[in-house]
């Protein structure tokens, strides 16, 4: 439930954009916006690093780990409307690793808040590395943005993919060739 705070300035929003308010199919709406509004930002609350350290397992394991495609949905800091897509995470274990789903966790935690792509991307590996200390961590992610799509220049198809690299996937280009290489789309959709 959202609180006071956010339905009253939900009412107040609706208030300004239509001509007649209070009409019967509006009447729910400010409550609607305030418990949308509240559960796309609800990641504020929540610590990604906590919930990747909650599922950390010691492990022999050396090769690369990836899981690619996570969806995501996020909210532009800059407009308020929503930017959404894909998440592919690699990382290389030192000792560590982590439950996979724990990744996805991470993902959502640090999307449903205000943002922006390139900030998402950085702090997604930044979690990673920190929670795990691997010998490297890559992220990539692909999204659309409807402040793109439904105002300004209206561009329908044009999809934002930022990176950031880590470790050993920024500083051997064979390492981030492979993972690259592991998400890339080709026929696989």
């Amino acid at each position: 439930m959202a609180d006071n705070r956010l339905l009253r300035a939900a009412a107040d929003l609706v208030a300004e954009l239509d001509s007649d308010p209070a009409r019967s199919e509006l009447a729910d709406t400010p409550r609607r916006v305030a418990e949308a509004l509240a559960y796309l930002t609800s990641g504020r609350a929540v610590d990604a690093g906590d919930e990747l350290r909650s599922a950390v397992f010691d492990s022999d394991a050396d090769e690369m780990v990836v899981l690619r495609d996570i969806e995501f949905y996020s909210l532009c800091e800059h407009h308020l409307l929503p930017f959404y897509g894909r998440a592919h995470i690699a990382y290389v274990p030192s000792g560590r690793i982590v439950g996979l789903s724990k990744l996805a966790r991470a993902v959502d935690a640090l999307s449903r808040r205000l943002q922006v792509q390139e900030r998402l991307t950085t702090e997604v590996a930044a979690a990673i590395d920190e929670a795990l200390q691997p010998k490297g961590v890559g992220v990539v992610m692909e999204a659309y943005h409807l402040c793109m799509m439904m105002r300004g220049v209206q561009k329908q198809s044009s999809e934002a993919v930022t990176s950031c690299m880590l470790g050993r996937f920024k500083t051997d280009p064979r390492t981030r060739a492979e993972f690259l290489q592991l998400v890339r789309r080709g026929d696989r959709r």
